[in-house]
């Protein structure tokens, strides 16, 4: 897939120094040899990508001593941006790019007979998320470390990511994710990063020396929490950032006393349990094994976290009073919402603060990003399960909430059902902890991650806290990092791009905008259409390598994010089986062809989610068997769609299925990433497709659908899907034709659920919708077959794109948020001295 990009020649121009080139042959050898003990016989494919992995590793090592060993002489403010999923990616092309290195390992490899292609498909994937919200953690590290801002990412190691999804029968089945099954050689373990985490047991008051009443925590296990550190180099910079994950371990692995009296199981117990803790991502959490946990997973990395950063806090000052402003931590959605609870109890509890001086802290140290308006998502536990777990955060959160309400009734006087609605405590229907709530409270700022989404929620979802603290809320729209989502997944384009306006683009986006010029000139058009036209023929190869046949020529209809009924793949589905039952109604009609591509996991519980993986499966095995759609309609649906396969799509697409009901998305980055690279975009004003929208022009978006008052008002008046079906013949014949089982051999039950959800409910409002998406695609293939004014279009797209730089949302959080500035590094030396090191005495 990687063309070569000849804008990452690095320091050694495009043909990279030969020197260079000698020393990274070298190195390679040496790590085949003396890291991997692997001779080149019999050394497999995967040996030399880990033999390419450690060299470029050993090469960002100098950087990143050097960045650290600044922070710590500096003093200056670092950002801890917690997150519970880091969907890096891979990391080989990435880190190629940004040391500036690519072309040299190019030239290296092919003096040695190997090719980069076939060296960085051997990297596994670390399946460390579940969509956007790890990518977009992922791209705001790659930011961070480009824009020099110092900052550490802290989650979770998991030893089994993100499930991997293969299809059998059309049926997704869930696979376990082994990505540590060859070792990963992008981390560097820190046994010394170990931090006990306690877990039930009970609280003890008591009196100090100083007669001050004090509570102690005293847990009935611990596990050790062990840091993997990887580094996270920024582009063309001396900075290179710190992505740590926590590891958990038990205190002691192994019972010499139950394995010599035969209870062999019980001699590791404690072993199993600790290391359980961070064995899965998200398990499934319908049972009250999978709640327990969850809970402890959050808590696991929040307190692991926060003790690191104090540690590295007291090795420079010696009170914890100025905490605050050593450090910014971001809580990514509510996953690390603990964190309040338990940087109050770290400061309080282990370092004798009080409380007063305790929250002024933790509330000027902690902010938190909102990332969901669906009341299902916003997380929540049960108070006997989370003081079974957390005793002492239970009695903090309290105290939390008896204060804070305090404060909303001085300001709100008389308001009960207001004290209900704020109170972090849920009491209607059973006892629970809102950690939404809790987040909100314990934080100086809150933000939204889209204009439209961040007015939701200061109108509705946040509407109370918005009312006692205007101003707290904020609006910083998601980005996506430019450096992965153009030039490592699309070489071509920005090759051309470079070319054509220089490299400038690739660290401030908004100079795209020189591009517009060019949407008008002939010649460049050609020339951005053959990147086009040369990025679907490779997919097309590909793709006829797994034995699927895809028609380059036809329209790449692409609609790749995770599965769930408000993203409405089905609405998709039903515009394909009206397309169908409209060339079987009139085999001769005019129509443009098109490939529908879809990929994306359902949650493994999500029993509706997996119906509508097998109704486009199922769908996709009548139509593309059929030969009347033959070179007019494919249906195709990836298996375990990630990163590494967006890197294909993203170039690929010619439109980008944005179709979520309005007001429901909170942003999505998909829809960024796609018109970045050209493809244009047919979608609802929901989440970022408004700001996209309003940035490439409404004549150069297709929209279609209701708005969010629309929907509100719909709703209201009362909503009957029923009247839709039977008033449209177009939807009420597609509807019936999966009714029928047409598309399920015969079994007219199969797909039941998914059709009477639709009619008698349909909470997402597709069949309110299907009208004016099924005319928008009708527009969408007539614009399609002017392939200049198409490409023209998918110029200024590309060029109008500069707001979705994660750059941009990084600056926007260091200026409005954290209060934090770059910090250059300056290398202190490039490679160790000859004459080595002098190390201090006594360490």
């Amino acid at each position: 897939m990687m063309k070569e990009f000849e804008g990452n020649s690095g320091k050694a121009g495009v043909g990279a120094r030969k020197e260079e080139v000698n020393e990274l042959k070298r190195a390679i050898v040496y790590n085949l040899f003396y890291r991997q003990g692997k001779p080149v016989e019999t050394a497999t494919m995967h040996d030399l990508y880990m033999a390419v992995a450690y060299t470029i590793r050993d090469r960002m090592q100098h950087l990143f001593i050097n960045s650290l060993e600044n922070l710590i002489a500096k003093g200056v403010r670092i950002v801890c941006y917690l997150s519970a999923e880091f969907l890096m990616g891979p990391h080989l092309e990435k880190n190629l790019v940004n040391l500036g290195i690519y072309q040299q390992v190019v030239q290296a490899l092919e003096e040695t007979g190997l090719n980069i292609r076939d060296i960085a498909d051997q990297e596994p994937e670390p399946g460390l998320g579940n969509g956007g919200l790890g990518r977009l953690a992922a791209c705001y590290l790659d930011s961070l470390s480009s824009l020099q801002v110092p900052a550490i990412g802290y989650g979770i190691r998991y030893e089994h990511g993100m499930f991997h999804q293969i299809i059998e029968d059309g049926w997704q089945k869930e696979l376990s994710d082994q990505w540590l099954h060859f070792g990963n050689p992008w981390e560097i373990k820190k046994p010394e990063g170990c931090y006990g985490i306690g877990f039930g047991g009970y609280t003890r008051a008591y009196t100090d020396q100083e007669g001050r009443f004090r509570m102690r925590w005293v847990p009935a296990r611990m596990v050790n929490a062990v840091a993997y550190d990887t580094p996270i180099p920024g582009y063309r910079v001396n900075n290179v950032n710190v992505l740590r994950l926590w590891s958990a371990e038990a205190v002691d692995t192994f019972d010499f006393e139950e394995f010599n009296v035969g209870d062999y199981y019980g001699a590791v117990e404690e072993k199993v349990k600790a290391e359980t803790i961070t064995k899965v991502l998200y398990p499934n959490d319908e049972p009250m094994g999978g709640k327990r946990l969850r809970l402890e997973q959050q808590y696991f990395f929040v307190s692991a976290s926060l003790q690191d950063m104090i540690r590295f806090h007291l090795l420079k000052y010696k009170s914890l009073v100025n905490f605050h402003e050593a450090f910014a931590v971001q809580l990514n959605d509510t996953h690390p919402a603990l964190a309040v609870p338990e940087l109050m109890r770290l400061l309080m509890d282990e370092h004798g603060m009080g409380w007063e001086e305790a929250w002024k802290v933790t509330t000027k140290v902690l902010s938190y990003t909102n990332h969901t308006l669906l009341p299902e998502a916003m997380e929540r536990w049960s108070l006997d399960l989370f003081g079974a777990l957390l005793p002492r955060h239970l009695e903090i959160t309290f105290e939390i909430n008896r204060r804070f309400l305090e404060e909303v009734r001085v300001r709100f006087p008389g308001d009960t059902p207001k004290l209900r609605r704020m109170s972090i405590i849920d009491e209607t229907g059973g006892r629970f902890v809102r950690m939404a709530h809790l987040a909100c409270v314990g934080s100086h700022a809150i933000n939204g991650v889209a204009e439209l989404h961040t007015g939701l929620l200061k109108s509705s979802t946040l509407r109370d806290f918005q009312e006692l603290w205007p101003g707290k809320i904020l609006n910083v729209t998601n980005g996506v990092t430019p450096r992965r989502w153009m030039m490592v997944a699309n070489p071509r384009l920005s090759c051309l791009i470079s070319q054509a306006i220089g490299q400038g683009w690739i660290t401030d986006l908004f100079q795209l905008r020189e591009l517009e010029n060019m949407a008008d000139d002939a010649g460049f058009r050609e020339e951005w259409q053959k990147v086009q036209e040369e990025n679907k023929d490779e997919v097309a190869r590909r793709a006829m390598a797994h034995e699927v046949l895809i028609d380059p020529a036809s329209m790449f209809d692409v609609q790749v994010k995770r599965i769930h009924e408000y993203k409405r793949q089905h609405l998709n589905v039903l515009h394909i089986i009206t397309l169908y039952n409209r060339l079987k109604a009139n085999p001769d009609m005019d129509i443009t062809p098109r490939t529908f591509v879809f990929g994306g996991k359902a949650a493994p519980g999500y029993s509706m989610a997996k119906l509508i993986i097998k109704l486009i499966n199922s769908v996709a095995q009548v139509v593309n068997n059929d030969p009347q759609m033959r070179r007019r309609l494919k249906v195709v649906f990836i298996p375990n769609y990630n990163v590494k396969m967006g890197h294909l799509v993203y170039p690929m697409a010619d439109l980008s299925e944005q179709i979520s009901l309005a007001g429901k998305e909170a942003s999505g980055t998909g829809n960024m990433k796609f018109s970045m690279n050209g493809a244009l975009t047919i979608g609802t004003l929901d989440g970022a497709n408004v700001e996209i929208r309003e940035a490439v022009g409404s004549e150069n978006f297709f929209l279609f659908g209701l708005n969010v008052e629309e929907v509100m008002a719909l709703k209201a008046s009362g909503y009957h899907p029923m009247d839709y079906y039977q008033n449209n013949h177009e939807l009420r014949a597609a509807l019936d034709l999966v009714s029928s089982g047409h598309f399920s051999q015969g079994d007219v039950q199969l797909f039941k659920p998914l059709v009477d959800s639709l009619l008698h409910r349909d909470r997402y409002m597709l069949l309110a919708d299907y009208q004016s998406y099924v005319d928008c695609q009708d527009h969408v293939a007539q614009v399609f077959m002017d392939k200049d004014r198409w490409t023209r279009i998918s110029i200024l797209n590309v060029a109008r794109m500069g707001k979705f730089s994660s750059d941009r949302s990084i600056n926007e959080y260091c200026q409005h948020i954290w209060k934090a500035t770059p910090v250059p590094m300056e290398l202190k030396w490039e490679h160790i001295p000859e004459e080595g090191i002098v190390f201090r005495k006594g360490r």
